[in-house]
């Protein structure tokens, strides 16, 4: 008995040492499956091209050690395209990017190495406004040693030498062969605005903004350069406003720091769009010119009283002091001049009747019968018609036509002079604005706003005194919650409408307001969400058969937040790097 209960003592060690083994053999496969190297046949280009083919099969070729960039337009007649040109020569050469995932391709020893990428453009001197045809088609053959690229355009060059660089990685330096694009993007406007009145960007932010812009192929940079806080800019005929208005004498932005600020733009195909906002927050005037501007530094919201602005810096130009529109006049004229981008953002958003009721002019105006909205009105008759007469094309926040306390007619707002830029109320308001005839800029603060879901920055406020945990304010800042890249990029800015209003939607911008931001964190408050903006006005949110690709994207976001960081970007992360090293592990659904 004793021996047999010894036989089957031994019997079952021996199987849970079996089992034990099978145990550890299975994890120790788990394991390896999990942390093996993963490899992709997906080239990262972003924004995603309109349409990309390369092989199979999958080969690369070196770059050429002495690789150059040649054309047949004259360098001497396009200082631009010679910039970028430049510019692009030395990126492809040094970057040596490493993917995250690395590519998995041949390098075919068999093939001649990648000497050439020779440019031909159609109409070298088309100048950089909105509409301009920025479209490429960039070819790098199989058995070739030369690429070519070509487009309508220098800008779309430009875009081409981006995707081009982009096509570029490891040590030494390869490039895919057997490649085909063919580019062009979905919307004619791409742009991020930036704030630089509540708190002061020195000119290298603005600048690194700038680069960043052109490495997503986004066109337009939104200059918000003045407000009720500060106005750091420097208008030749004007000075005051400036030596008075600006922070500190340091704070301030010459002539010739917008003239290198607007050819930097230039050099990587973006457009500097300046705004001037007025007749609302424009507190900071009345340090030079008290007598034109209404409720300048008084306190902006006491309870039971009325508020006198939006936020913290009270002040409106008053339209009925006729030095108004002496002092407007100067600044207008000279920003056109220091700026020759077709467009003019001229402001007009959140005018506050109780700042214009503080004055004594105002206030007899609309005890003898007149309106708030025709106040208003003078103040567009005035200043709307000089701006065309310097040949601009004006923009206005939709507050002038939109907003239930002060708003003016549709009559004194000529659509073919007039472009709407839409920030309330999602979809409806863009519906409204192309229903009425107007073309429109989508930035709905619901989707585009990069400022939001960092907490309110008044002091003294009871609202974060709370002890329970809840959420003020659905992240304590009006525009709550935070705007991820996700949100951003499933954003479809022409929902809801008919195809002809479709076509009235120039395009879109991300906008960084300043309250809780300066060049410390500019980088990372604006990327990589802008990125997400970019590709989905590029080419779309959307794969062949019509899905949302928002997941294929996480991965190439990660892809691209690495090589911008590399840039000297500083772009937020969005995943952990385990994430990216185990695709599809981090995903809500396990792929199919």
């Amino acid at each position: 008995m004793l021996i047999q209960s010894l036989l089957s003592s031994l019997l079952l060690l021996l199987l849970m040492l079996c089992l034990s083994s099978s145990t550890a053999n299975v994890v120790a496969t788990y394991h390896r499956s999990i942390t093996k190297t993963v490899t992709t046949t997906n080239i990262n280009v972003w924004p995603k091209p309109r349409n990309l083919t390369w092989g199979p099969p999958h080969q690369s070729t070196l770059l050429h050690p002495s690789f150059t960039i040649t054309t047949t337009v004259n360098h001497h007649t396009n200082n631009h395209l010679s910039a970028a040109i430049n510019r692009y020569i030395n990126l492809i050469k040094t970057e040596h990017h490493r993917p995250l995932v690395p590519i998995a391709t041949n390098l075919t020893k068999n093939l001649p190495p990648l000497s050439t990428l020779t440019i031909t453009i159609t109409n070298p001197s088309a100048p950089l406004h909105h509409g301009v045809d920025e479209s490429y088609t960039l070819s790098i053959p199989w058995n070739a040693s030369t690429a070519t690229l070509s487009a309508p355009t220098t800008w779309g060059a430009m875009r081409g030498l981006e995707t081009f660089s982009q096509l570029a990685w490891d040590t030494p330096t390869r490039v895919p062969v057997g490649v085909h694009v063919w580019d062009a993007p979905l919307f004619g406007h791409r742009g991020v605005m930036l704030d630089t009145a509540r708190n002061y960007y020195p000119v290298r932010d603005i600048m690194r903004t700038i680069e960043a812009l052109s490495m997503n192929k986004v066109n337009v940079f939104h200059w918000h350069i003045t407000d009720s806080q500060s106005f750091p800019l420097l208008v030749p005929s004007e000075p005051g406003l400036a030596d008075k208005g600006a922070y500190d004498s340091d704070m301030v932005y010459s002539p010739d720091d917008v003239r290198n600020i607007v050819e930097f733009g230039l050099d990587h195909g973006v457009r500097v769009l300046p705004e001037i906002d007025s007749p609302g927050h424009t507190g900071s005037w009345a340090l030079a010119y008290p007598e034109i501007v209404t409720c300048a530094n008084m306190f902006w919201f006491t309870p039971g009283s009325q508020i006198l602005a939006a936020e913290p810096g009270t002040g409106h130009l008053n339209p009925l002091n006729p030095k108004t529109y002496q002092v407007m006049k100067n600044v207008i004229h000279d920003v056109t001049t220091l700026f020759p981008e077709p467009f003019y953002h001229a402001g007009a958003d959140e005018v506050v009747p109780g700042c214009w009721k503080t004055d004594p002019t105002i206030q007899n105006y609309l005890s003898n019968g007149g309106t708030l909205n025709q106040i208003l009105e003078t103040f567009v008759n005035n200043t709307l018609p000089f701006i065309m007469s310097l040949n601009r094309t004006v923009i206005y926040w939709e507050d002038v036509l939109l907003s239930d306390s002060v708003h003016v007619s549709s009559t004194i707002l000529p659509k073919e002079n007039v472009i709407l830029q839409t920030w309330n109320n999602g979809h409806k308001n863009t519906k409204r604005i192309v229903s009425s005839g107007y073309r429109a800029i989508v930035s709905s603060a619901d989707f585009y706003y990069l400022d939001c879901g960092h907490g309110d920055f008044v002091g003294n406020n009871s609202a974060y005194d709370n002890q329970t945990g809840s959420d003020a304010n659905n992240g304590g800042s009006w525009c709550g919650p935070f705007k991820t890249w996700q949100t951003i990029y499933n954003y479809d800015i022409t929902y809801g409408l008919l195809e002809e209003e479709a076509k009235l939607v120039l395009g879109g911008e991300v906008a960084l307001w300043s309250e809780q931001a300066d060049g410390t964190v500019v980088d990372s408050r604006i990327w990589p969400r802008a990125s997400a903006m970019a590709e989905t006005l590029w080419s779309g949110n959307r794969d062949e058969n019509g899905m949302k690709r928002y997941a294929e994207a996480t991965d190439r976001l990660n892809e691209w937040r690495s090589r911008m960081v590399s840039r000297g970007i500083g772009a937020e992360p969005i995943q952990p790097l385990w994430c990216v090293r185990n695709p599809g592990m981090c995903n809500t659904l396990q792929p199919l």
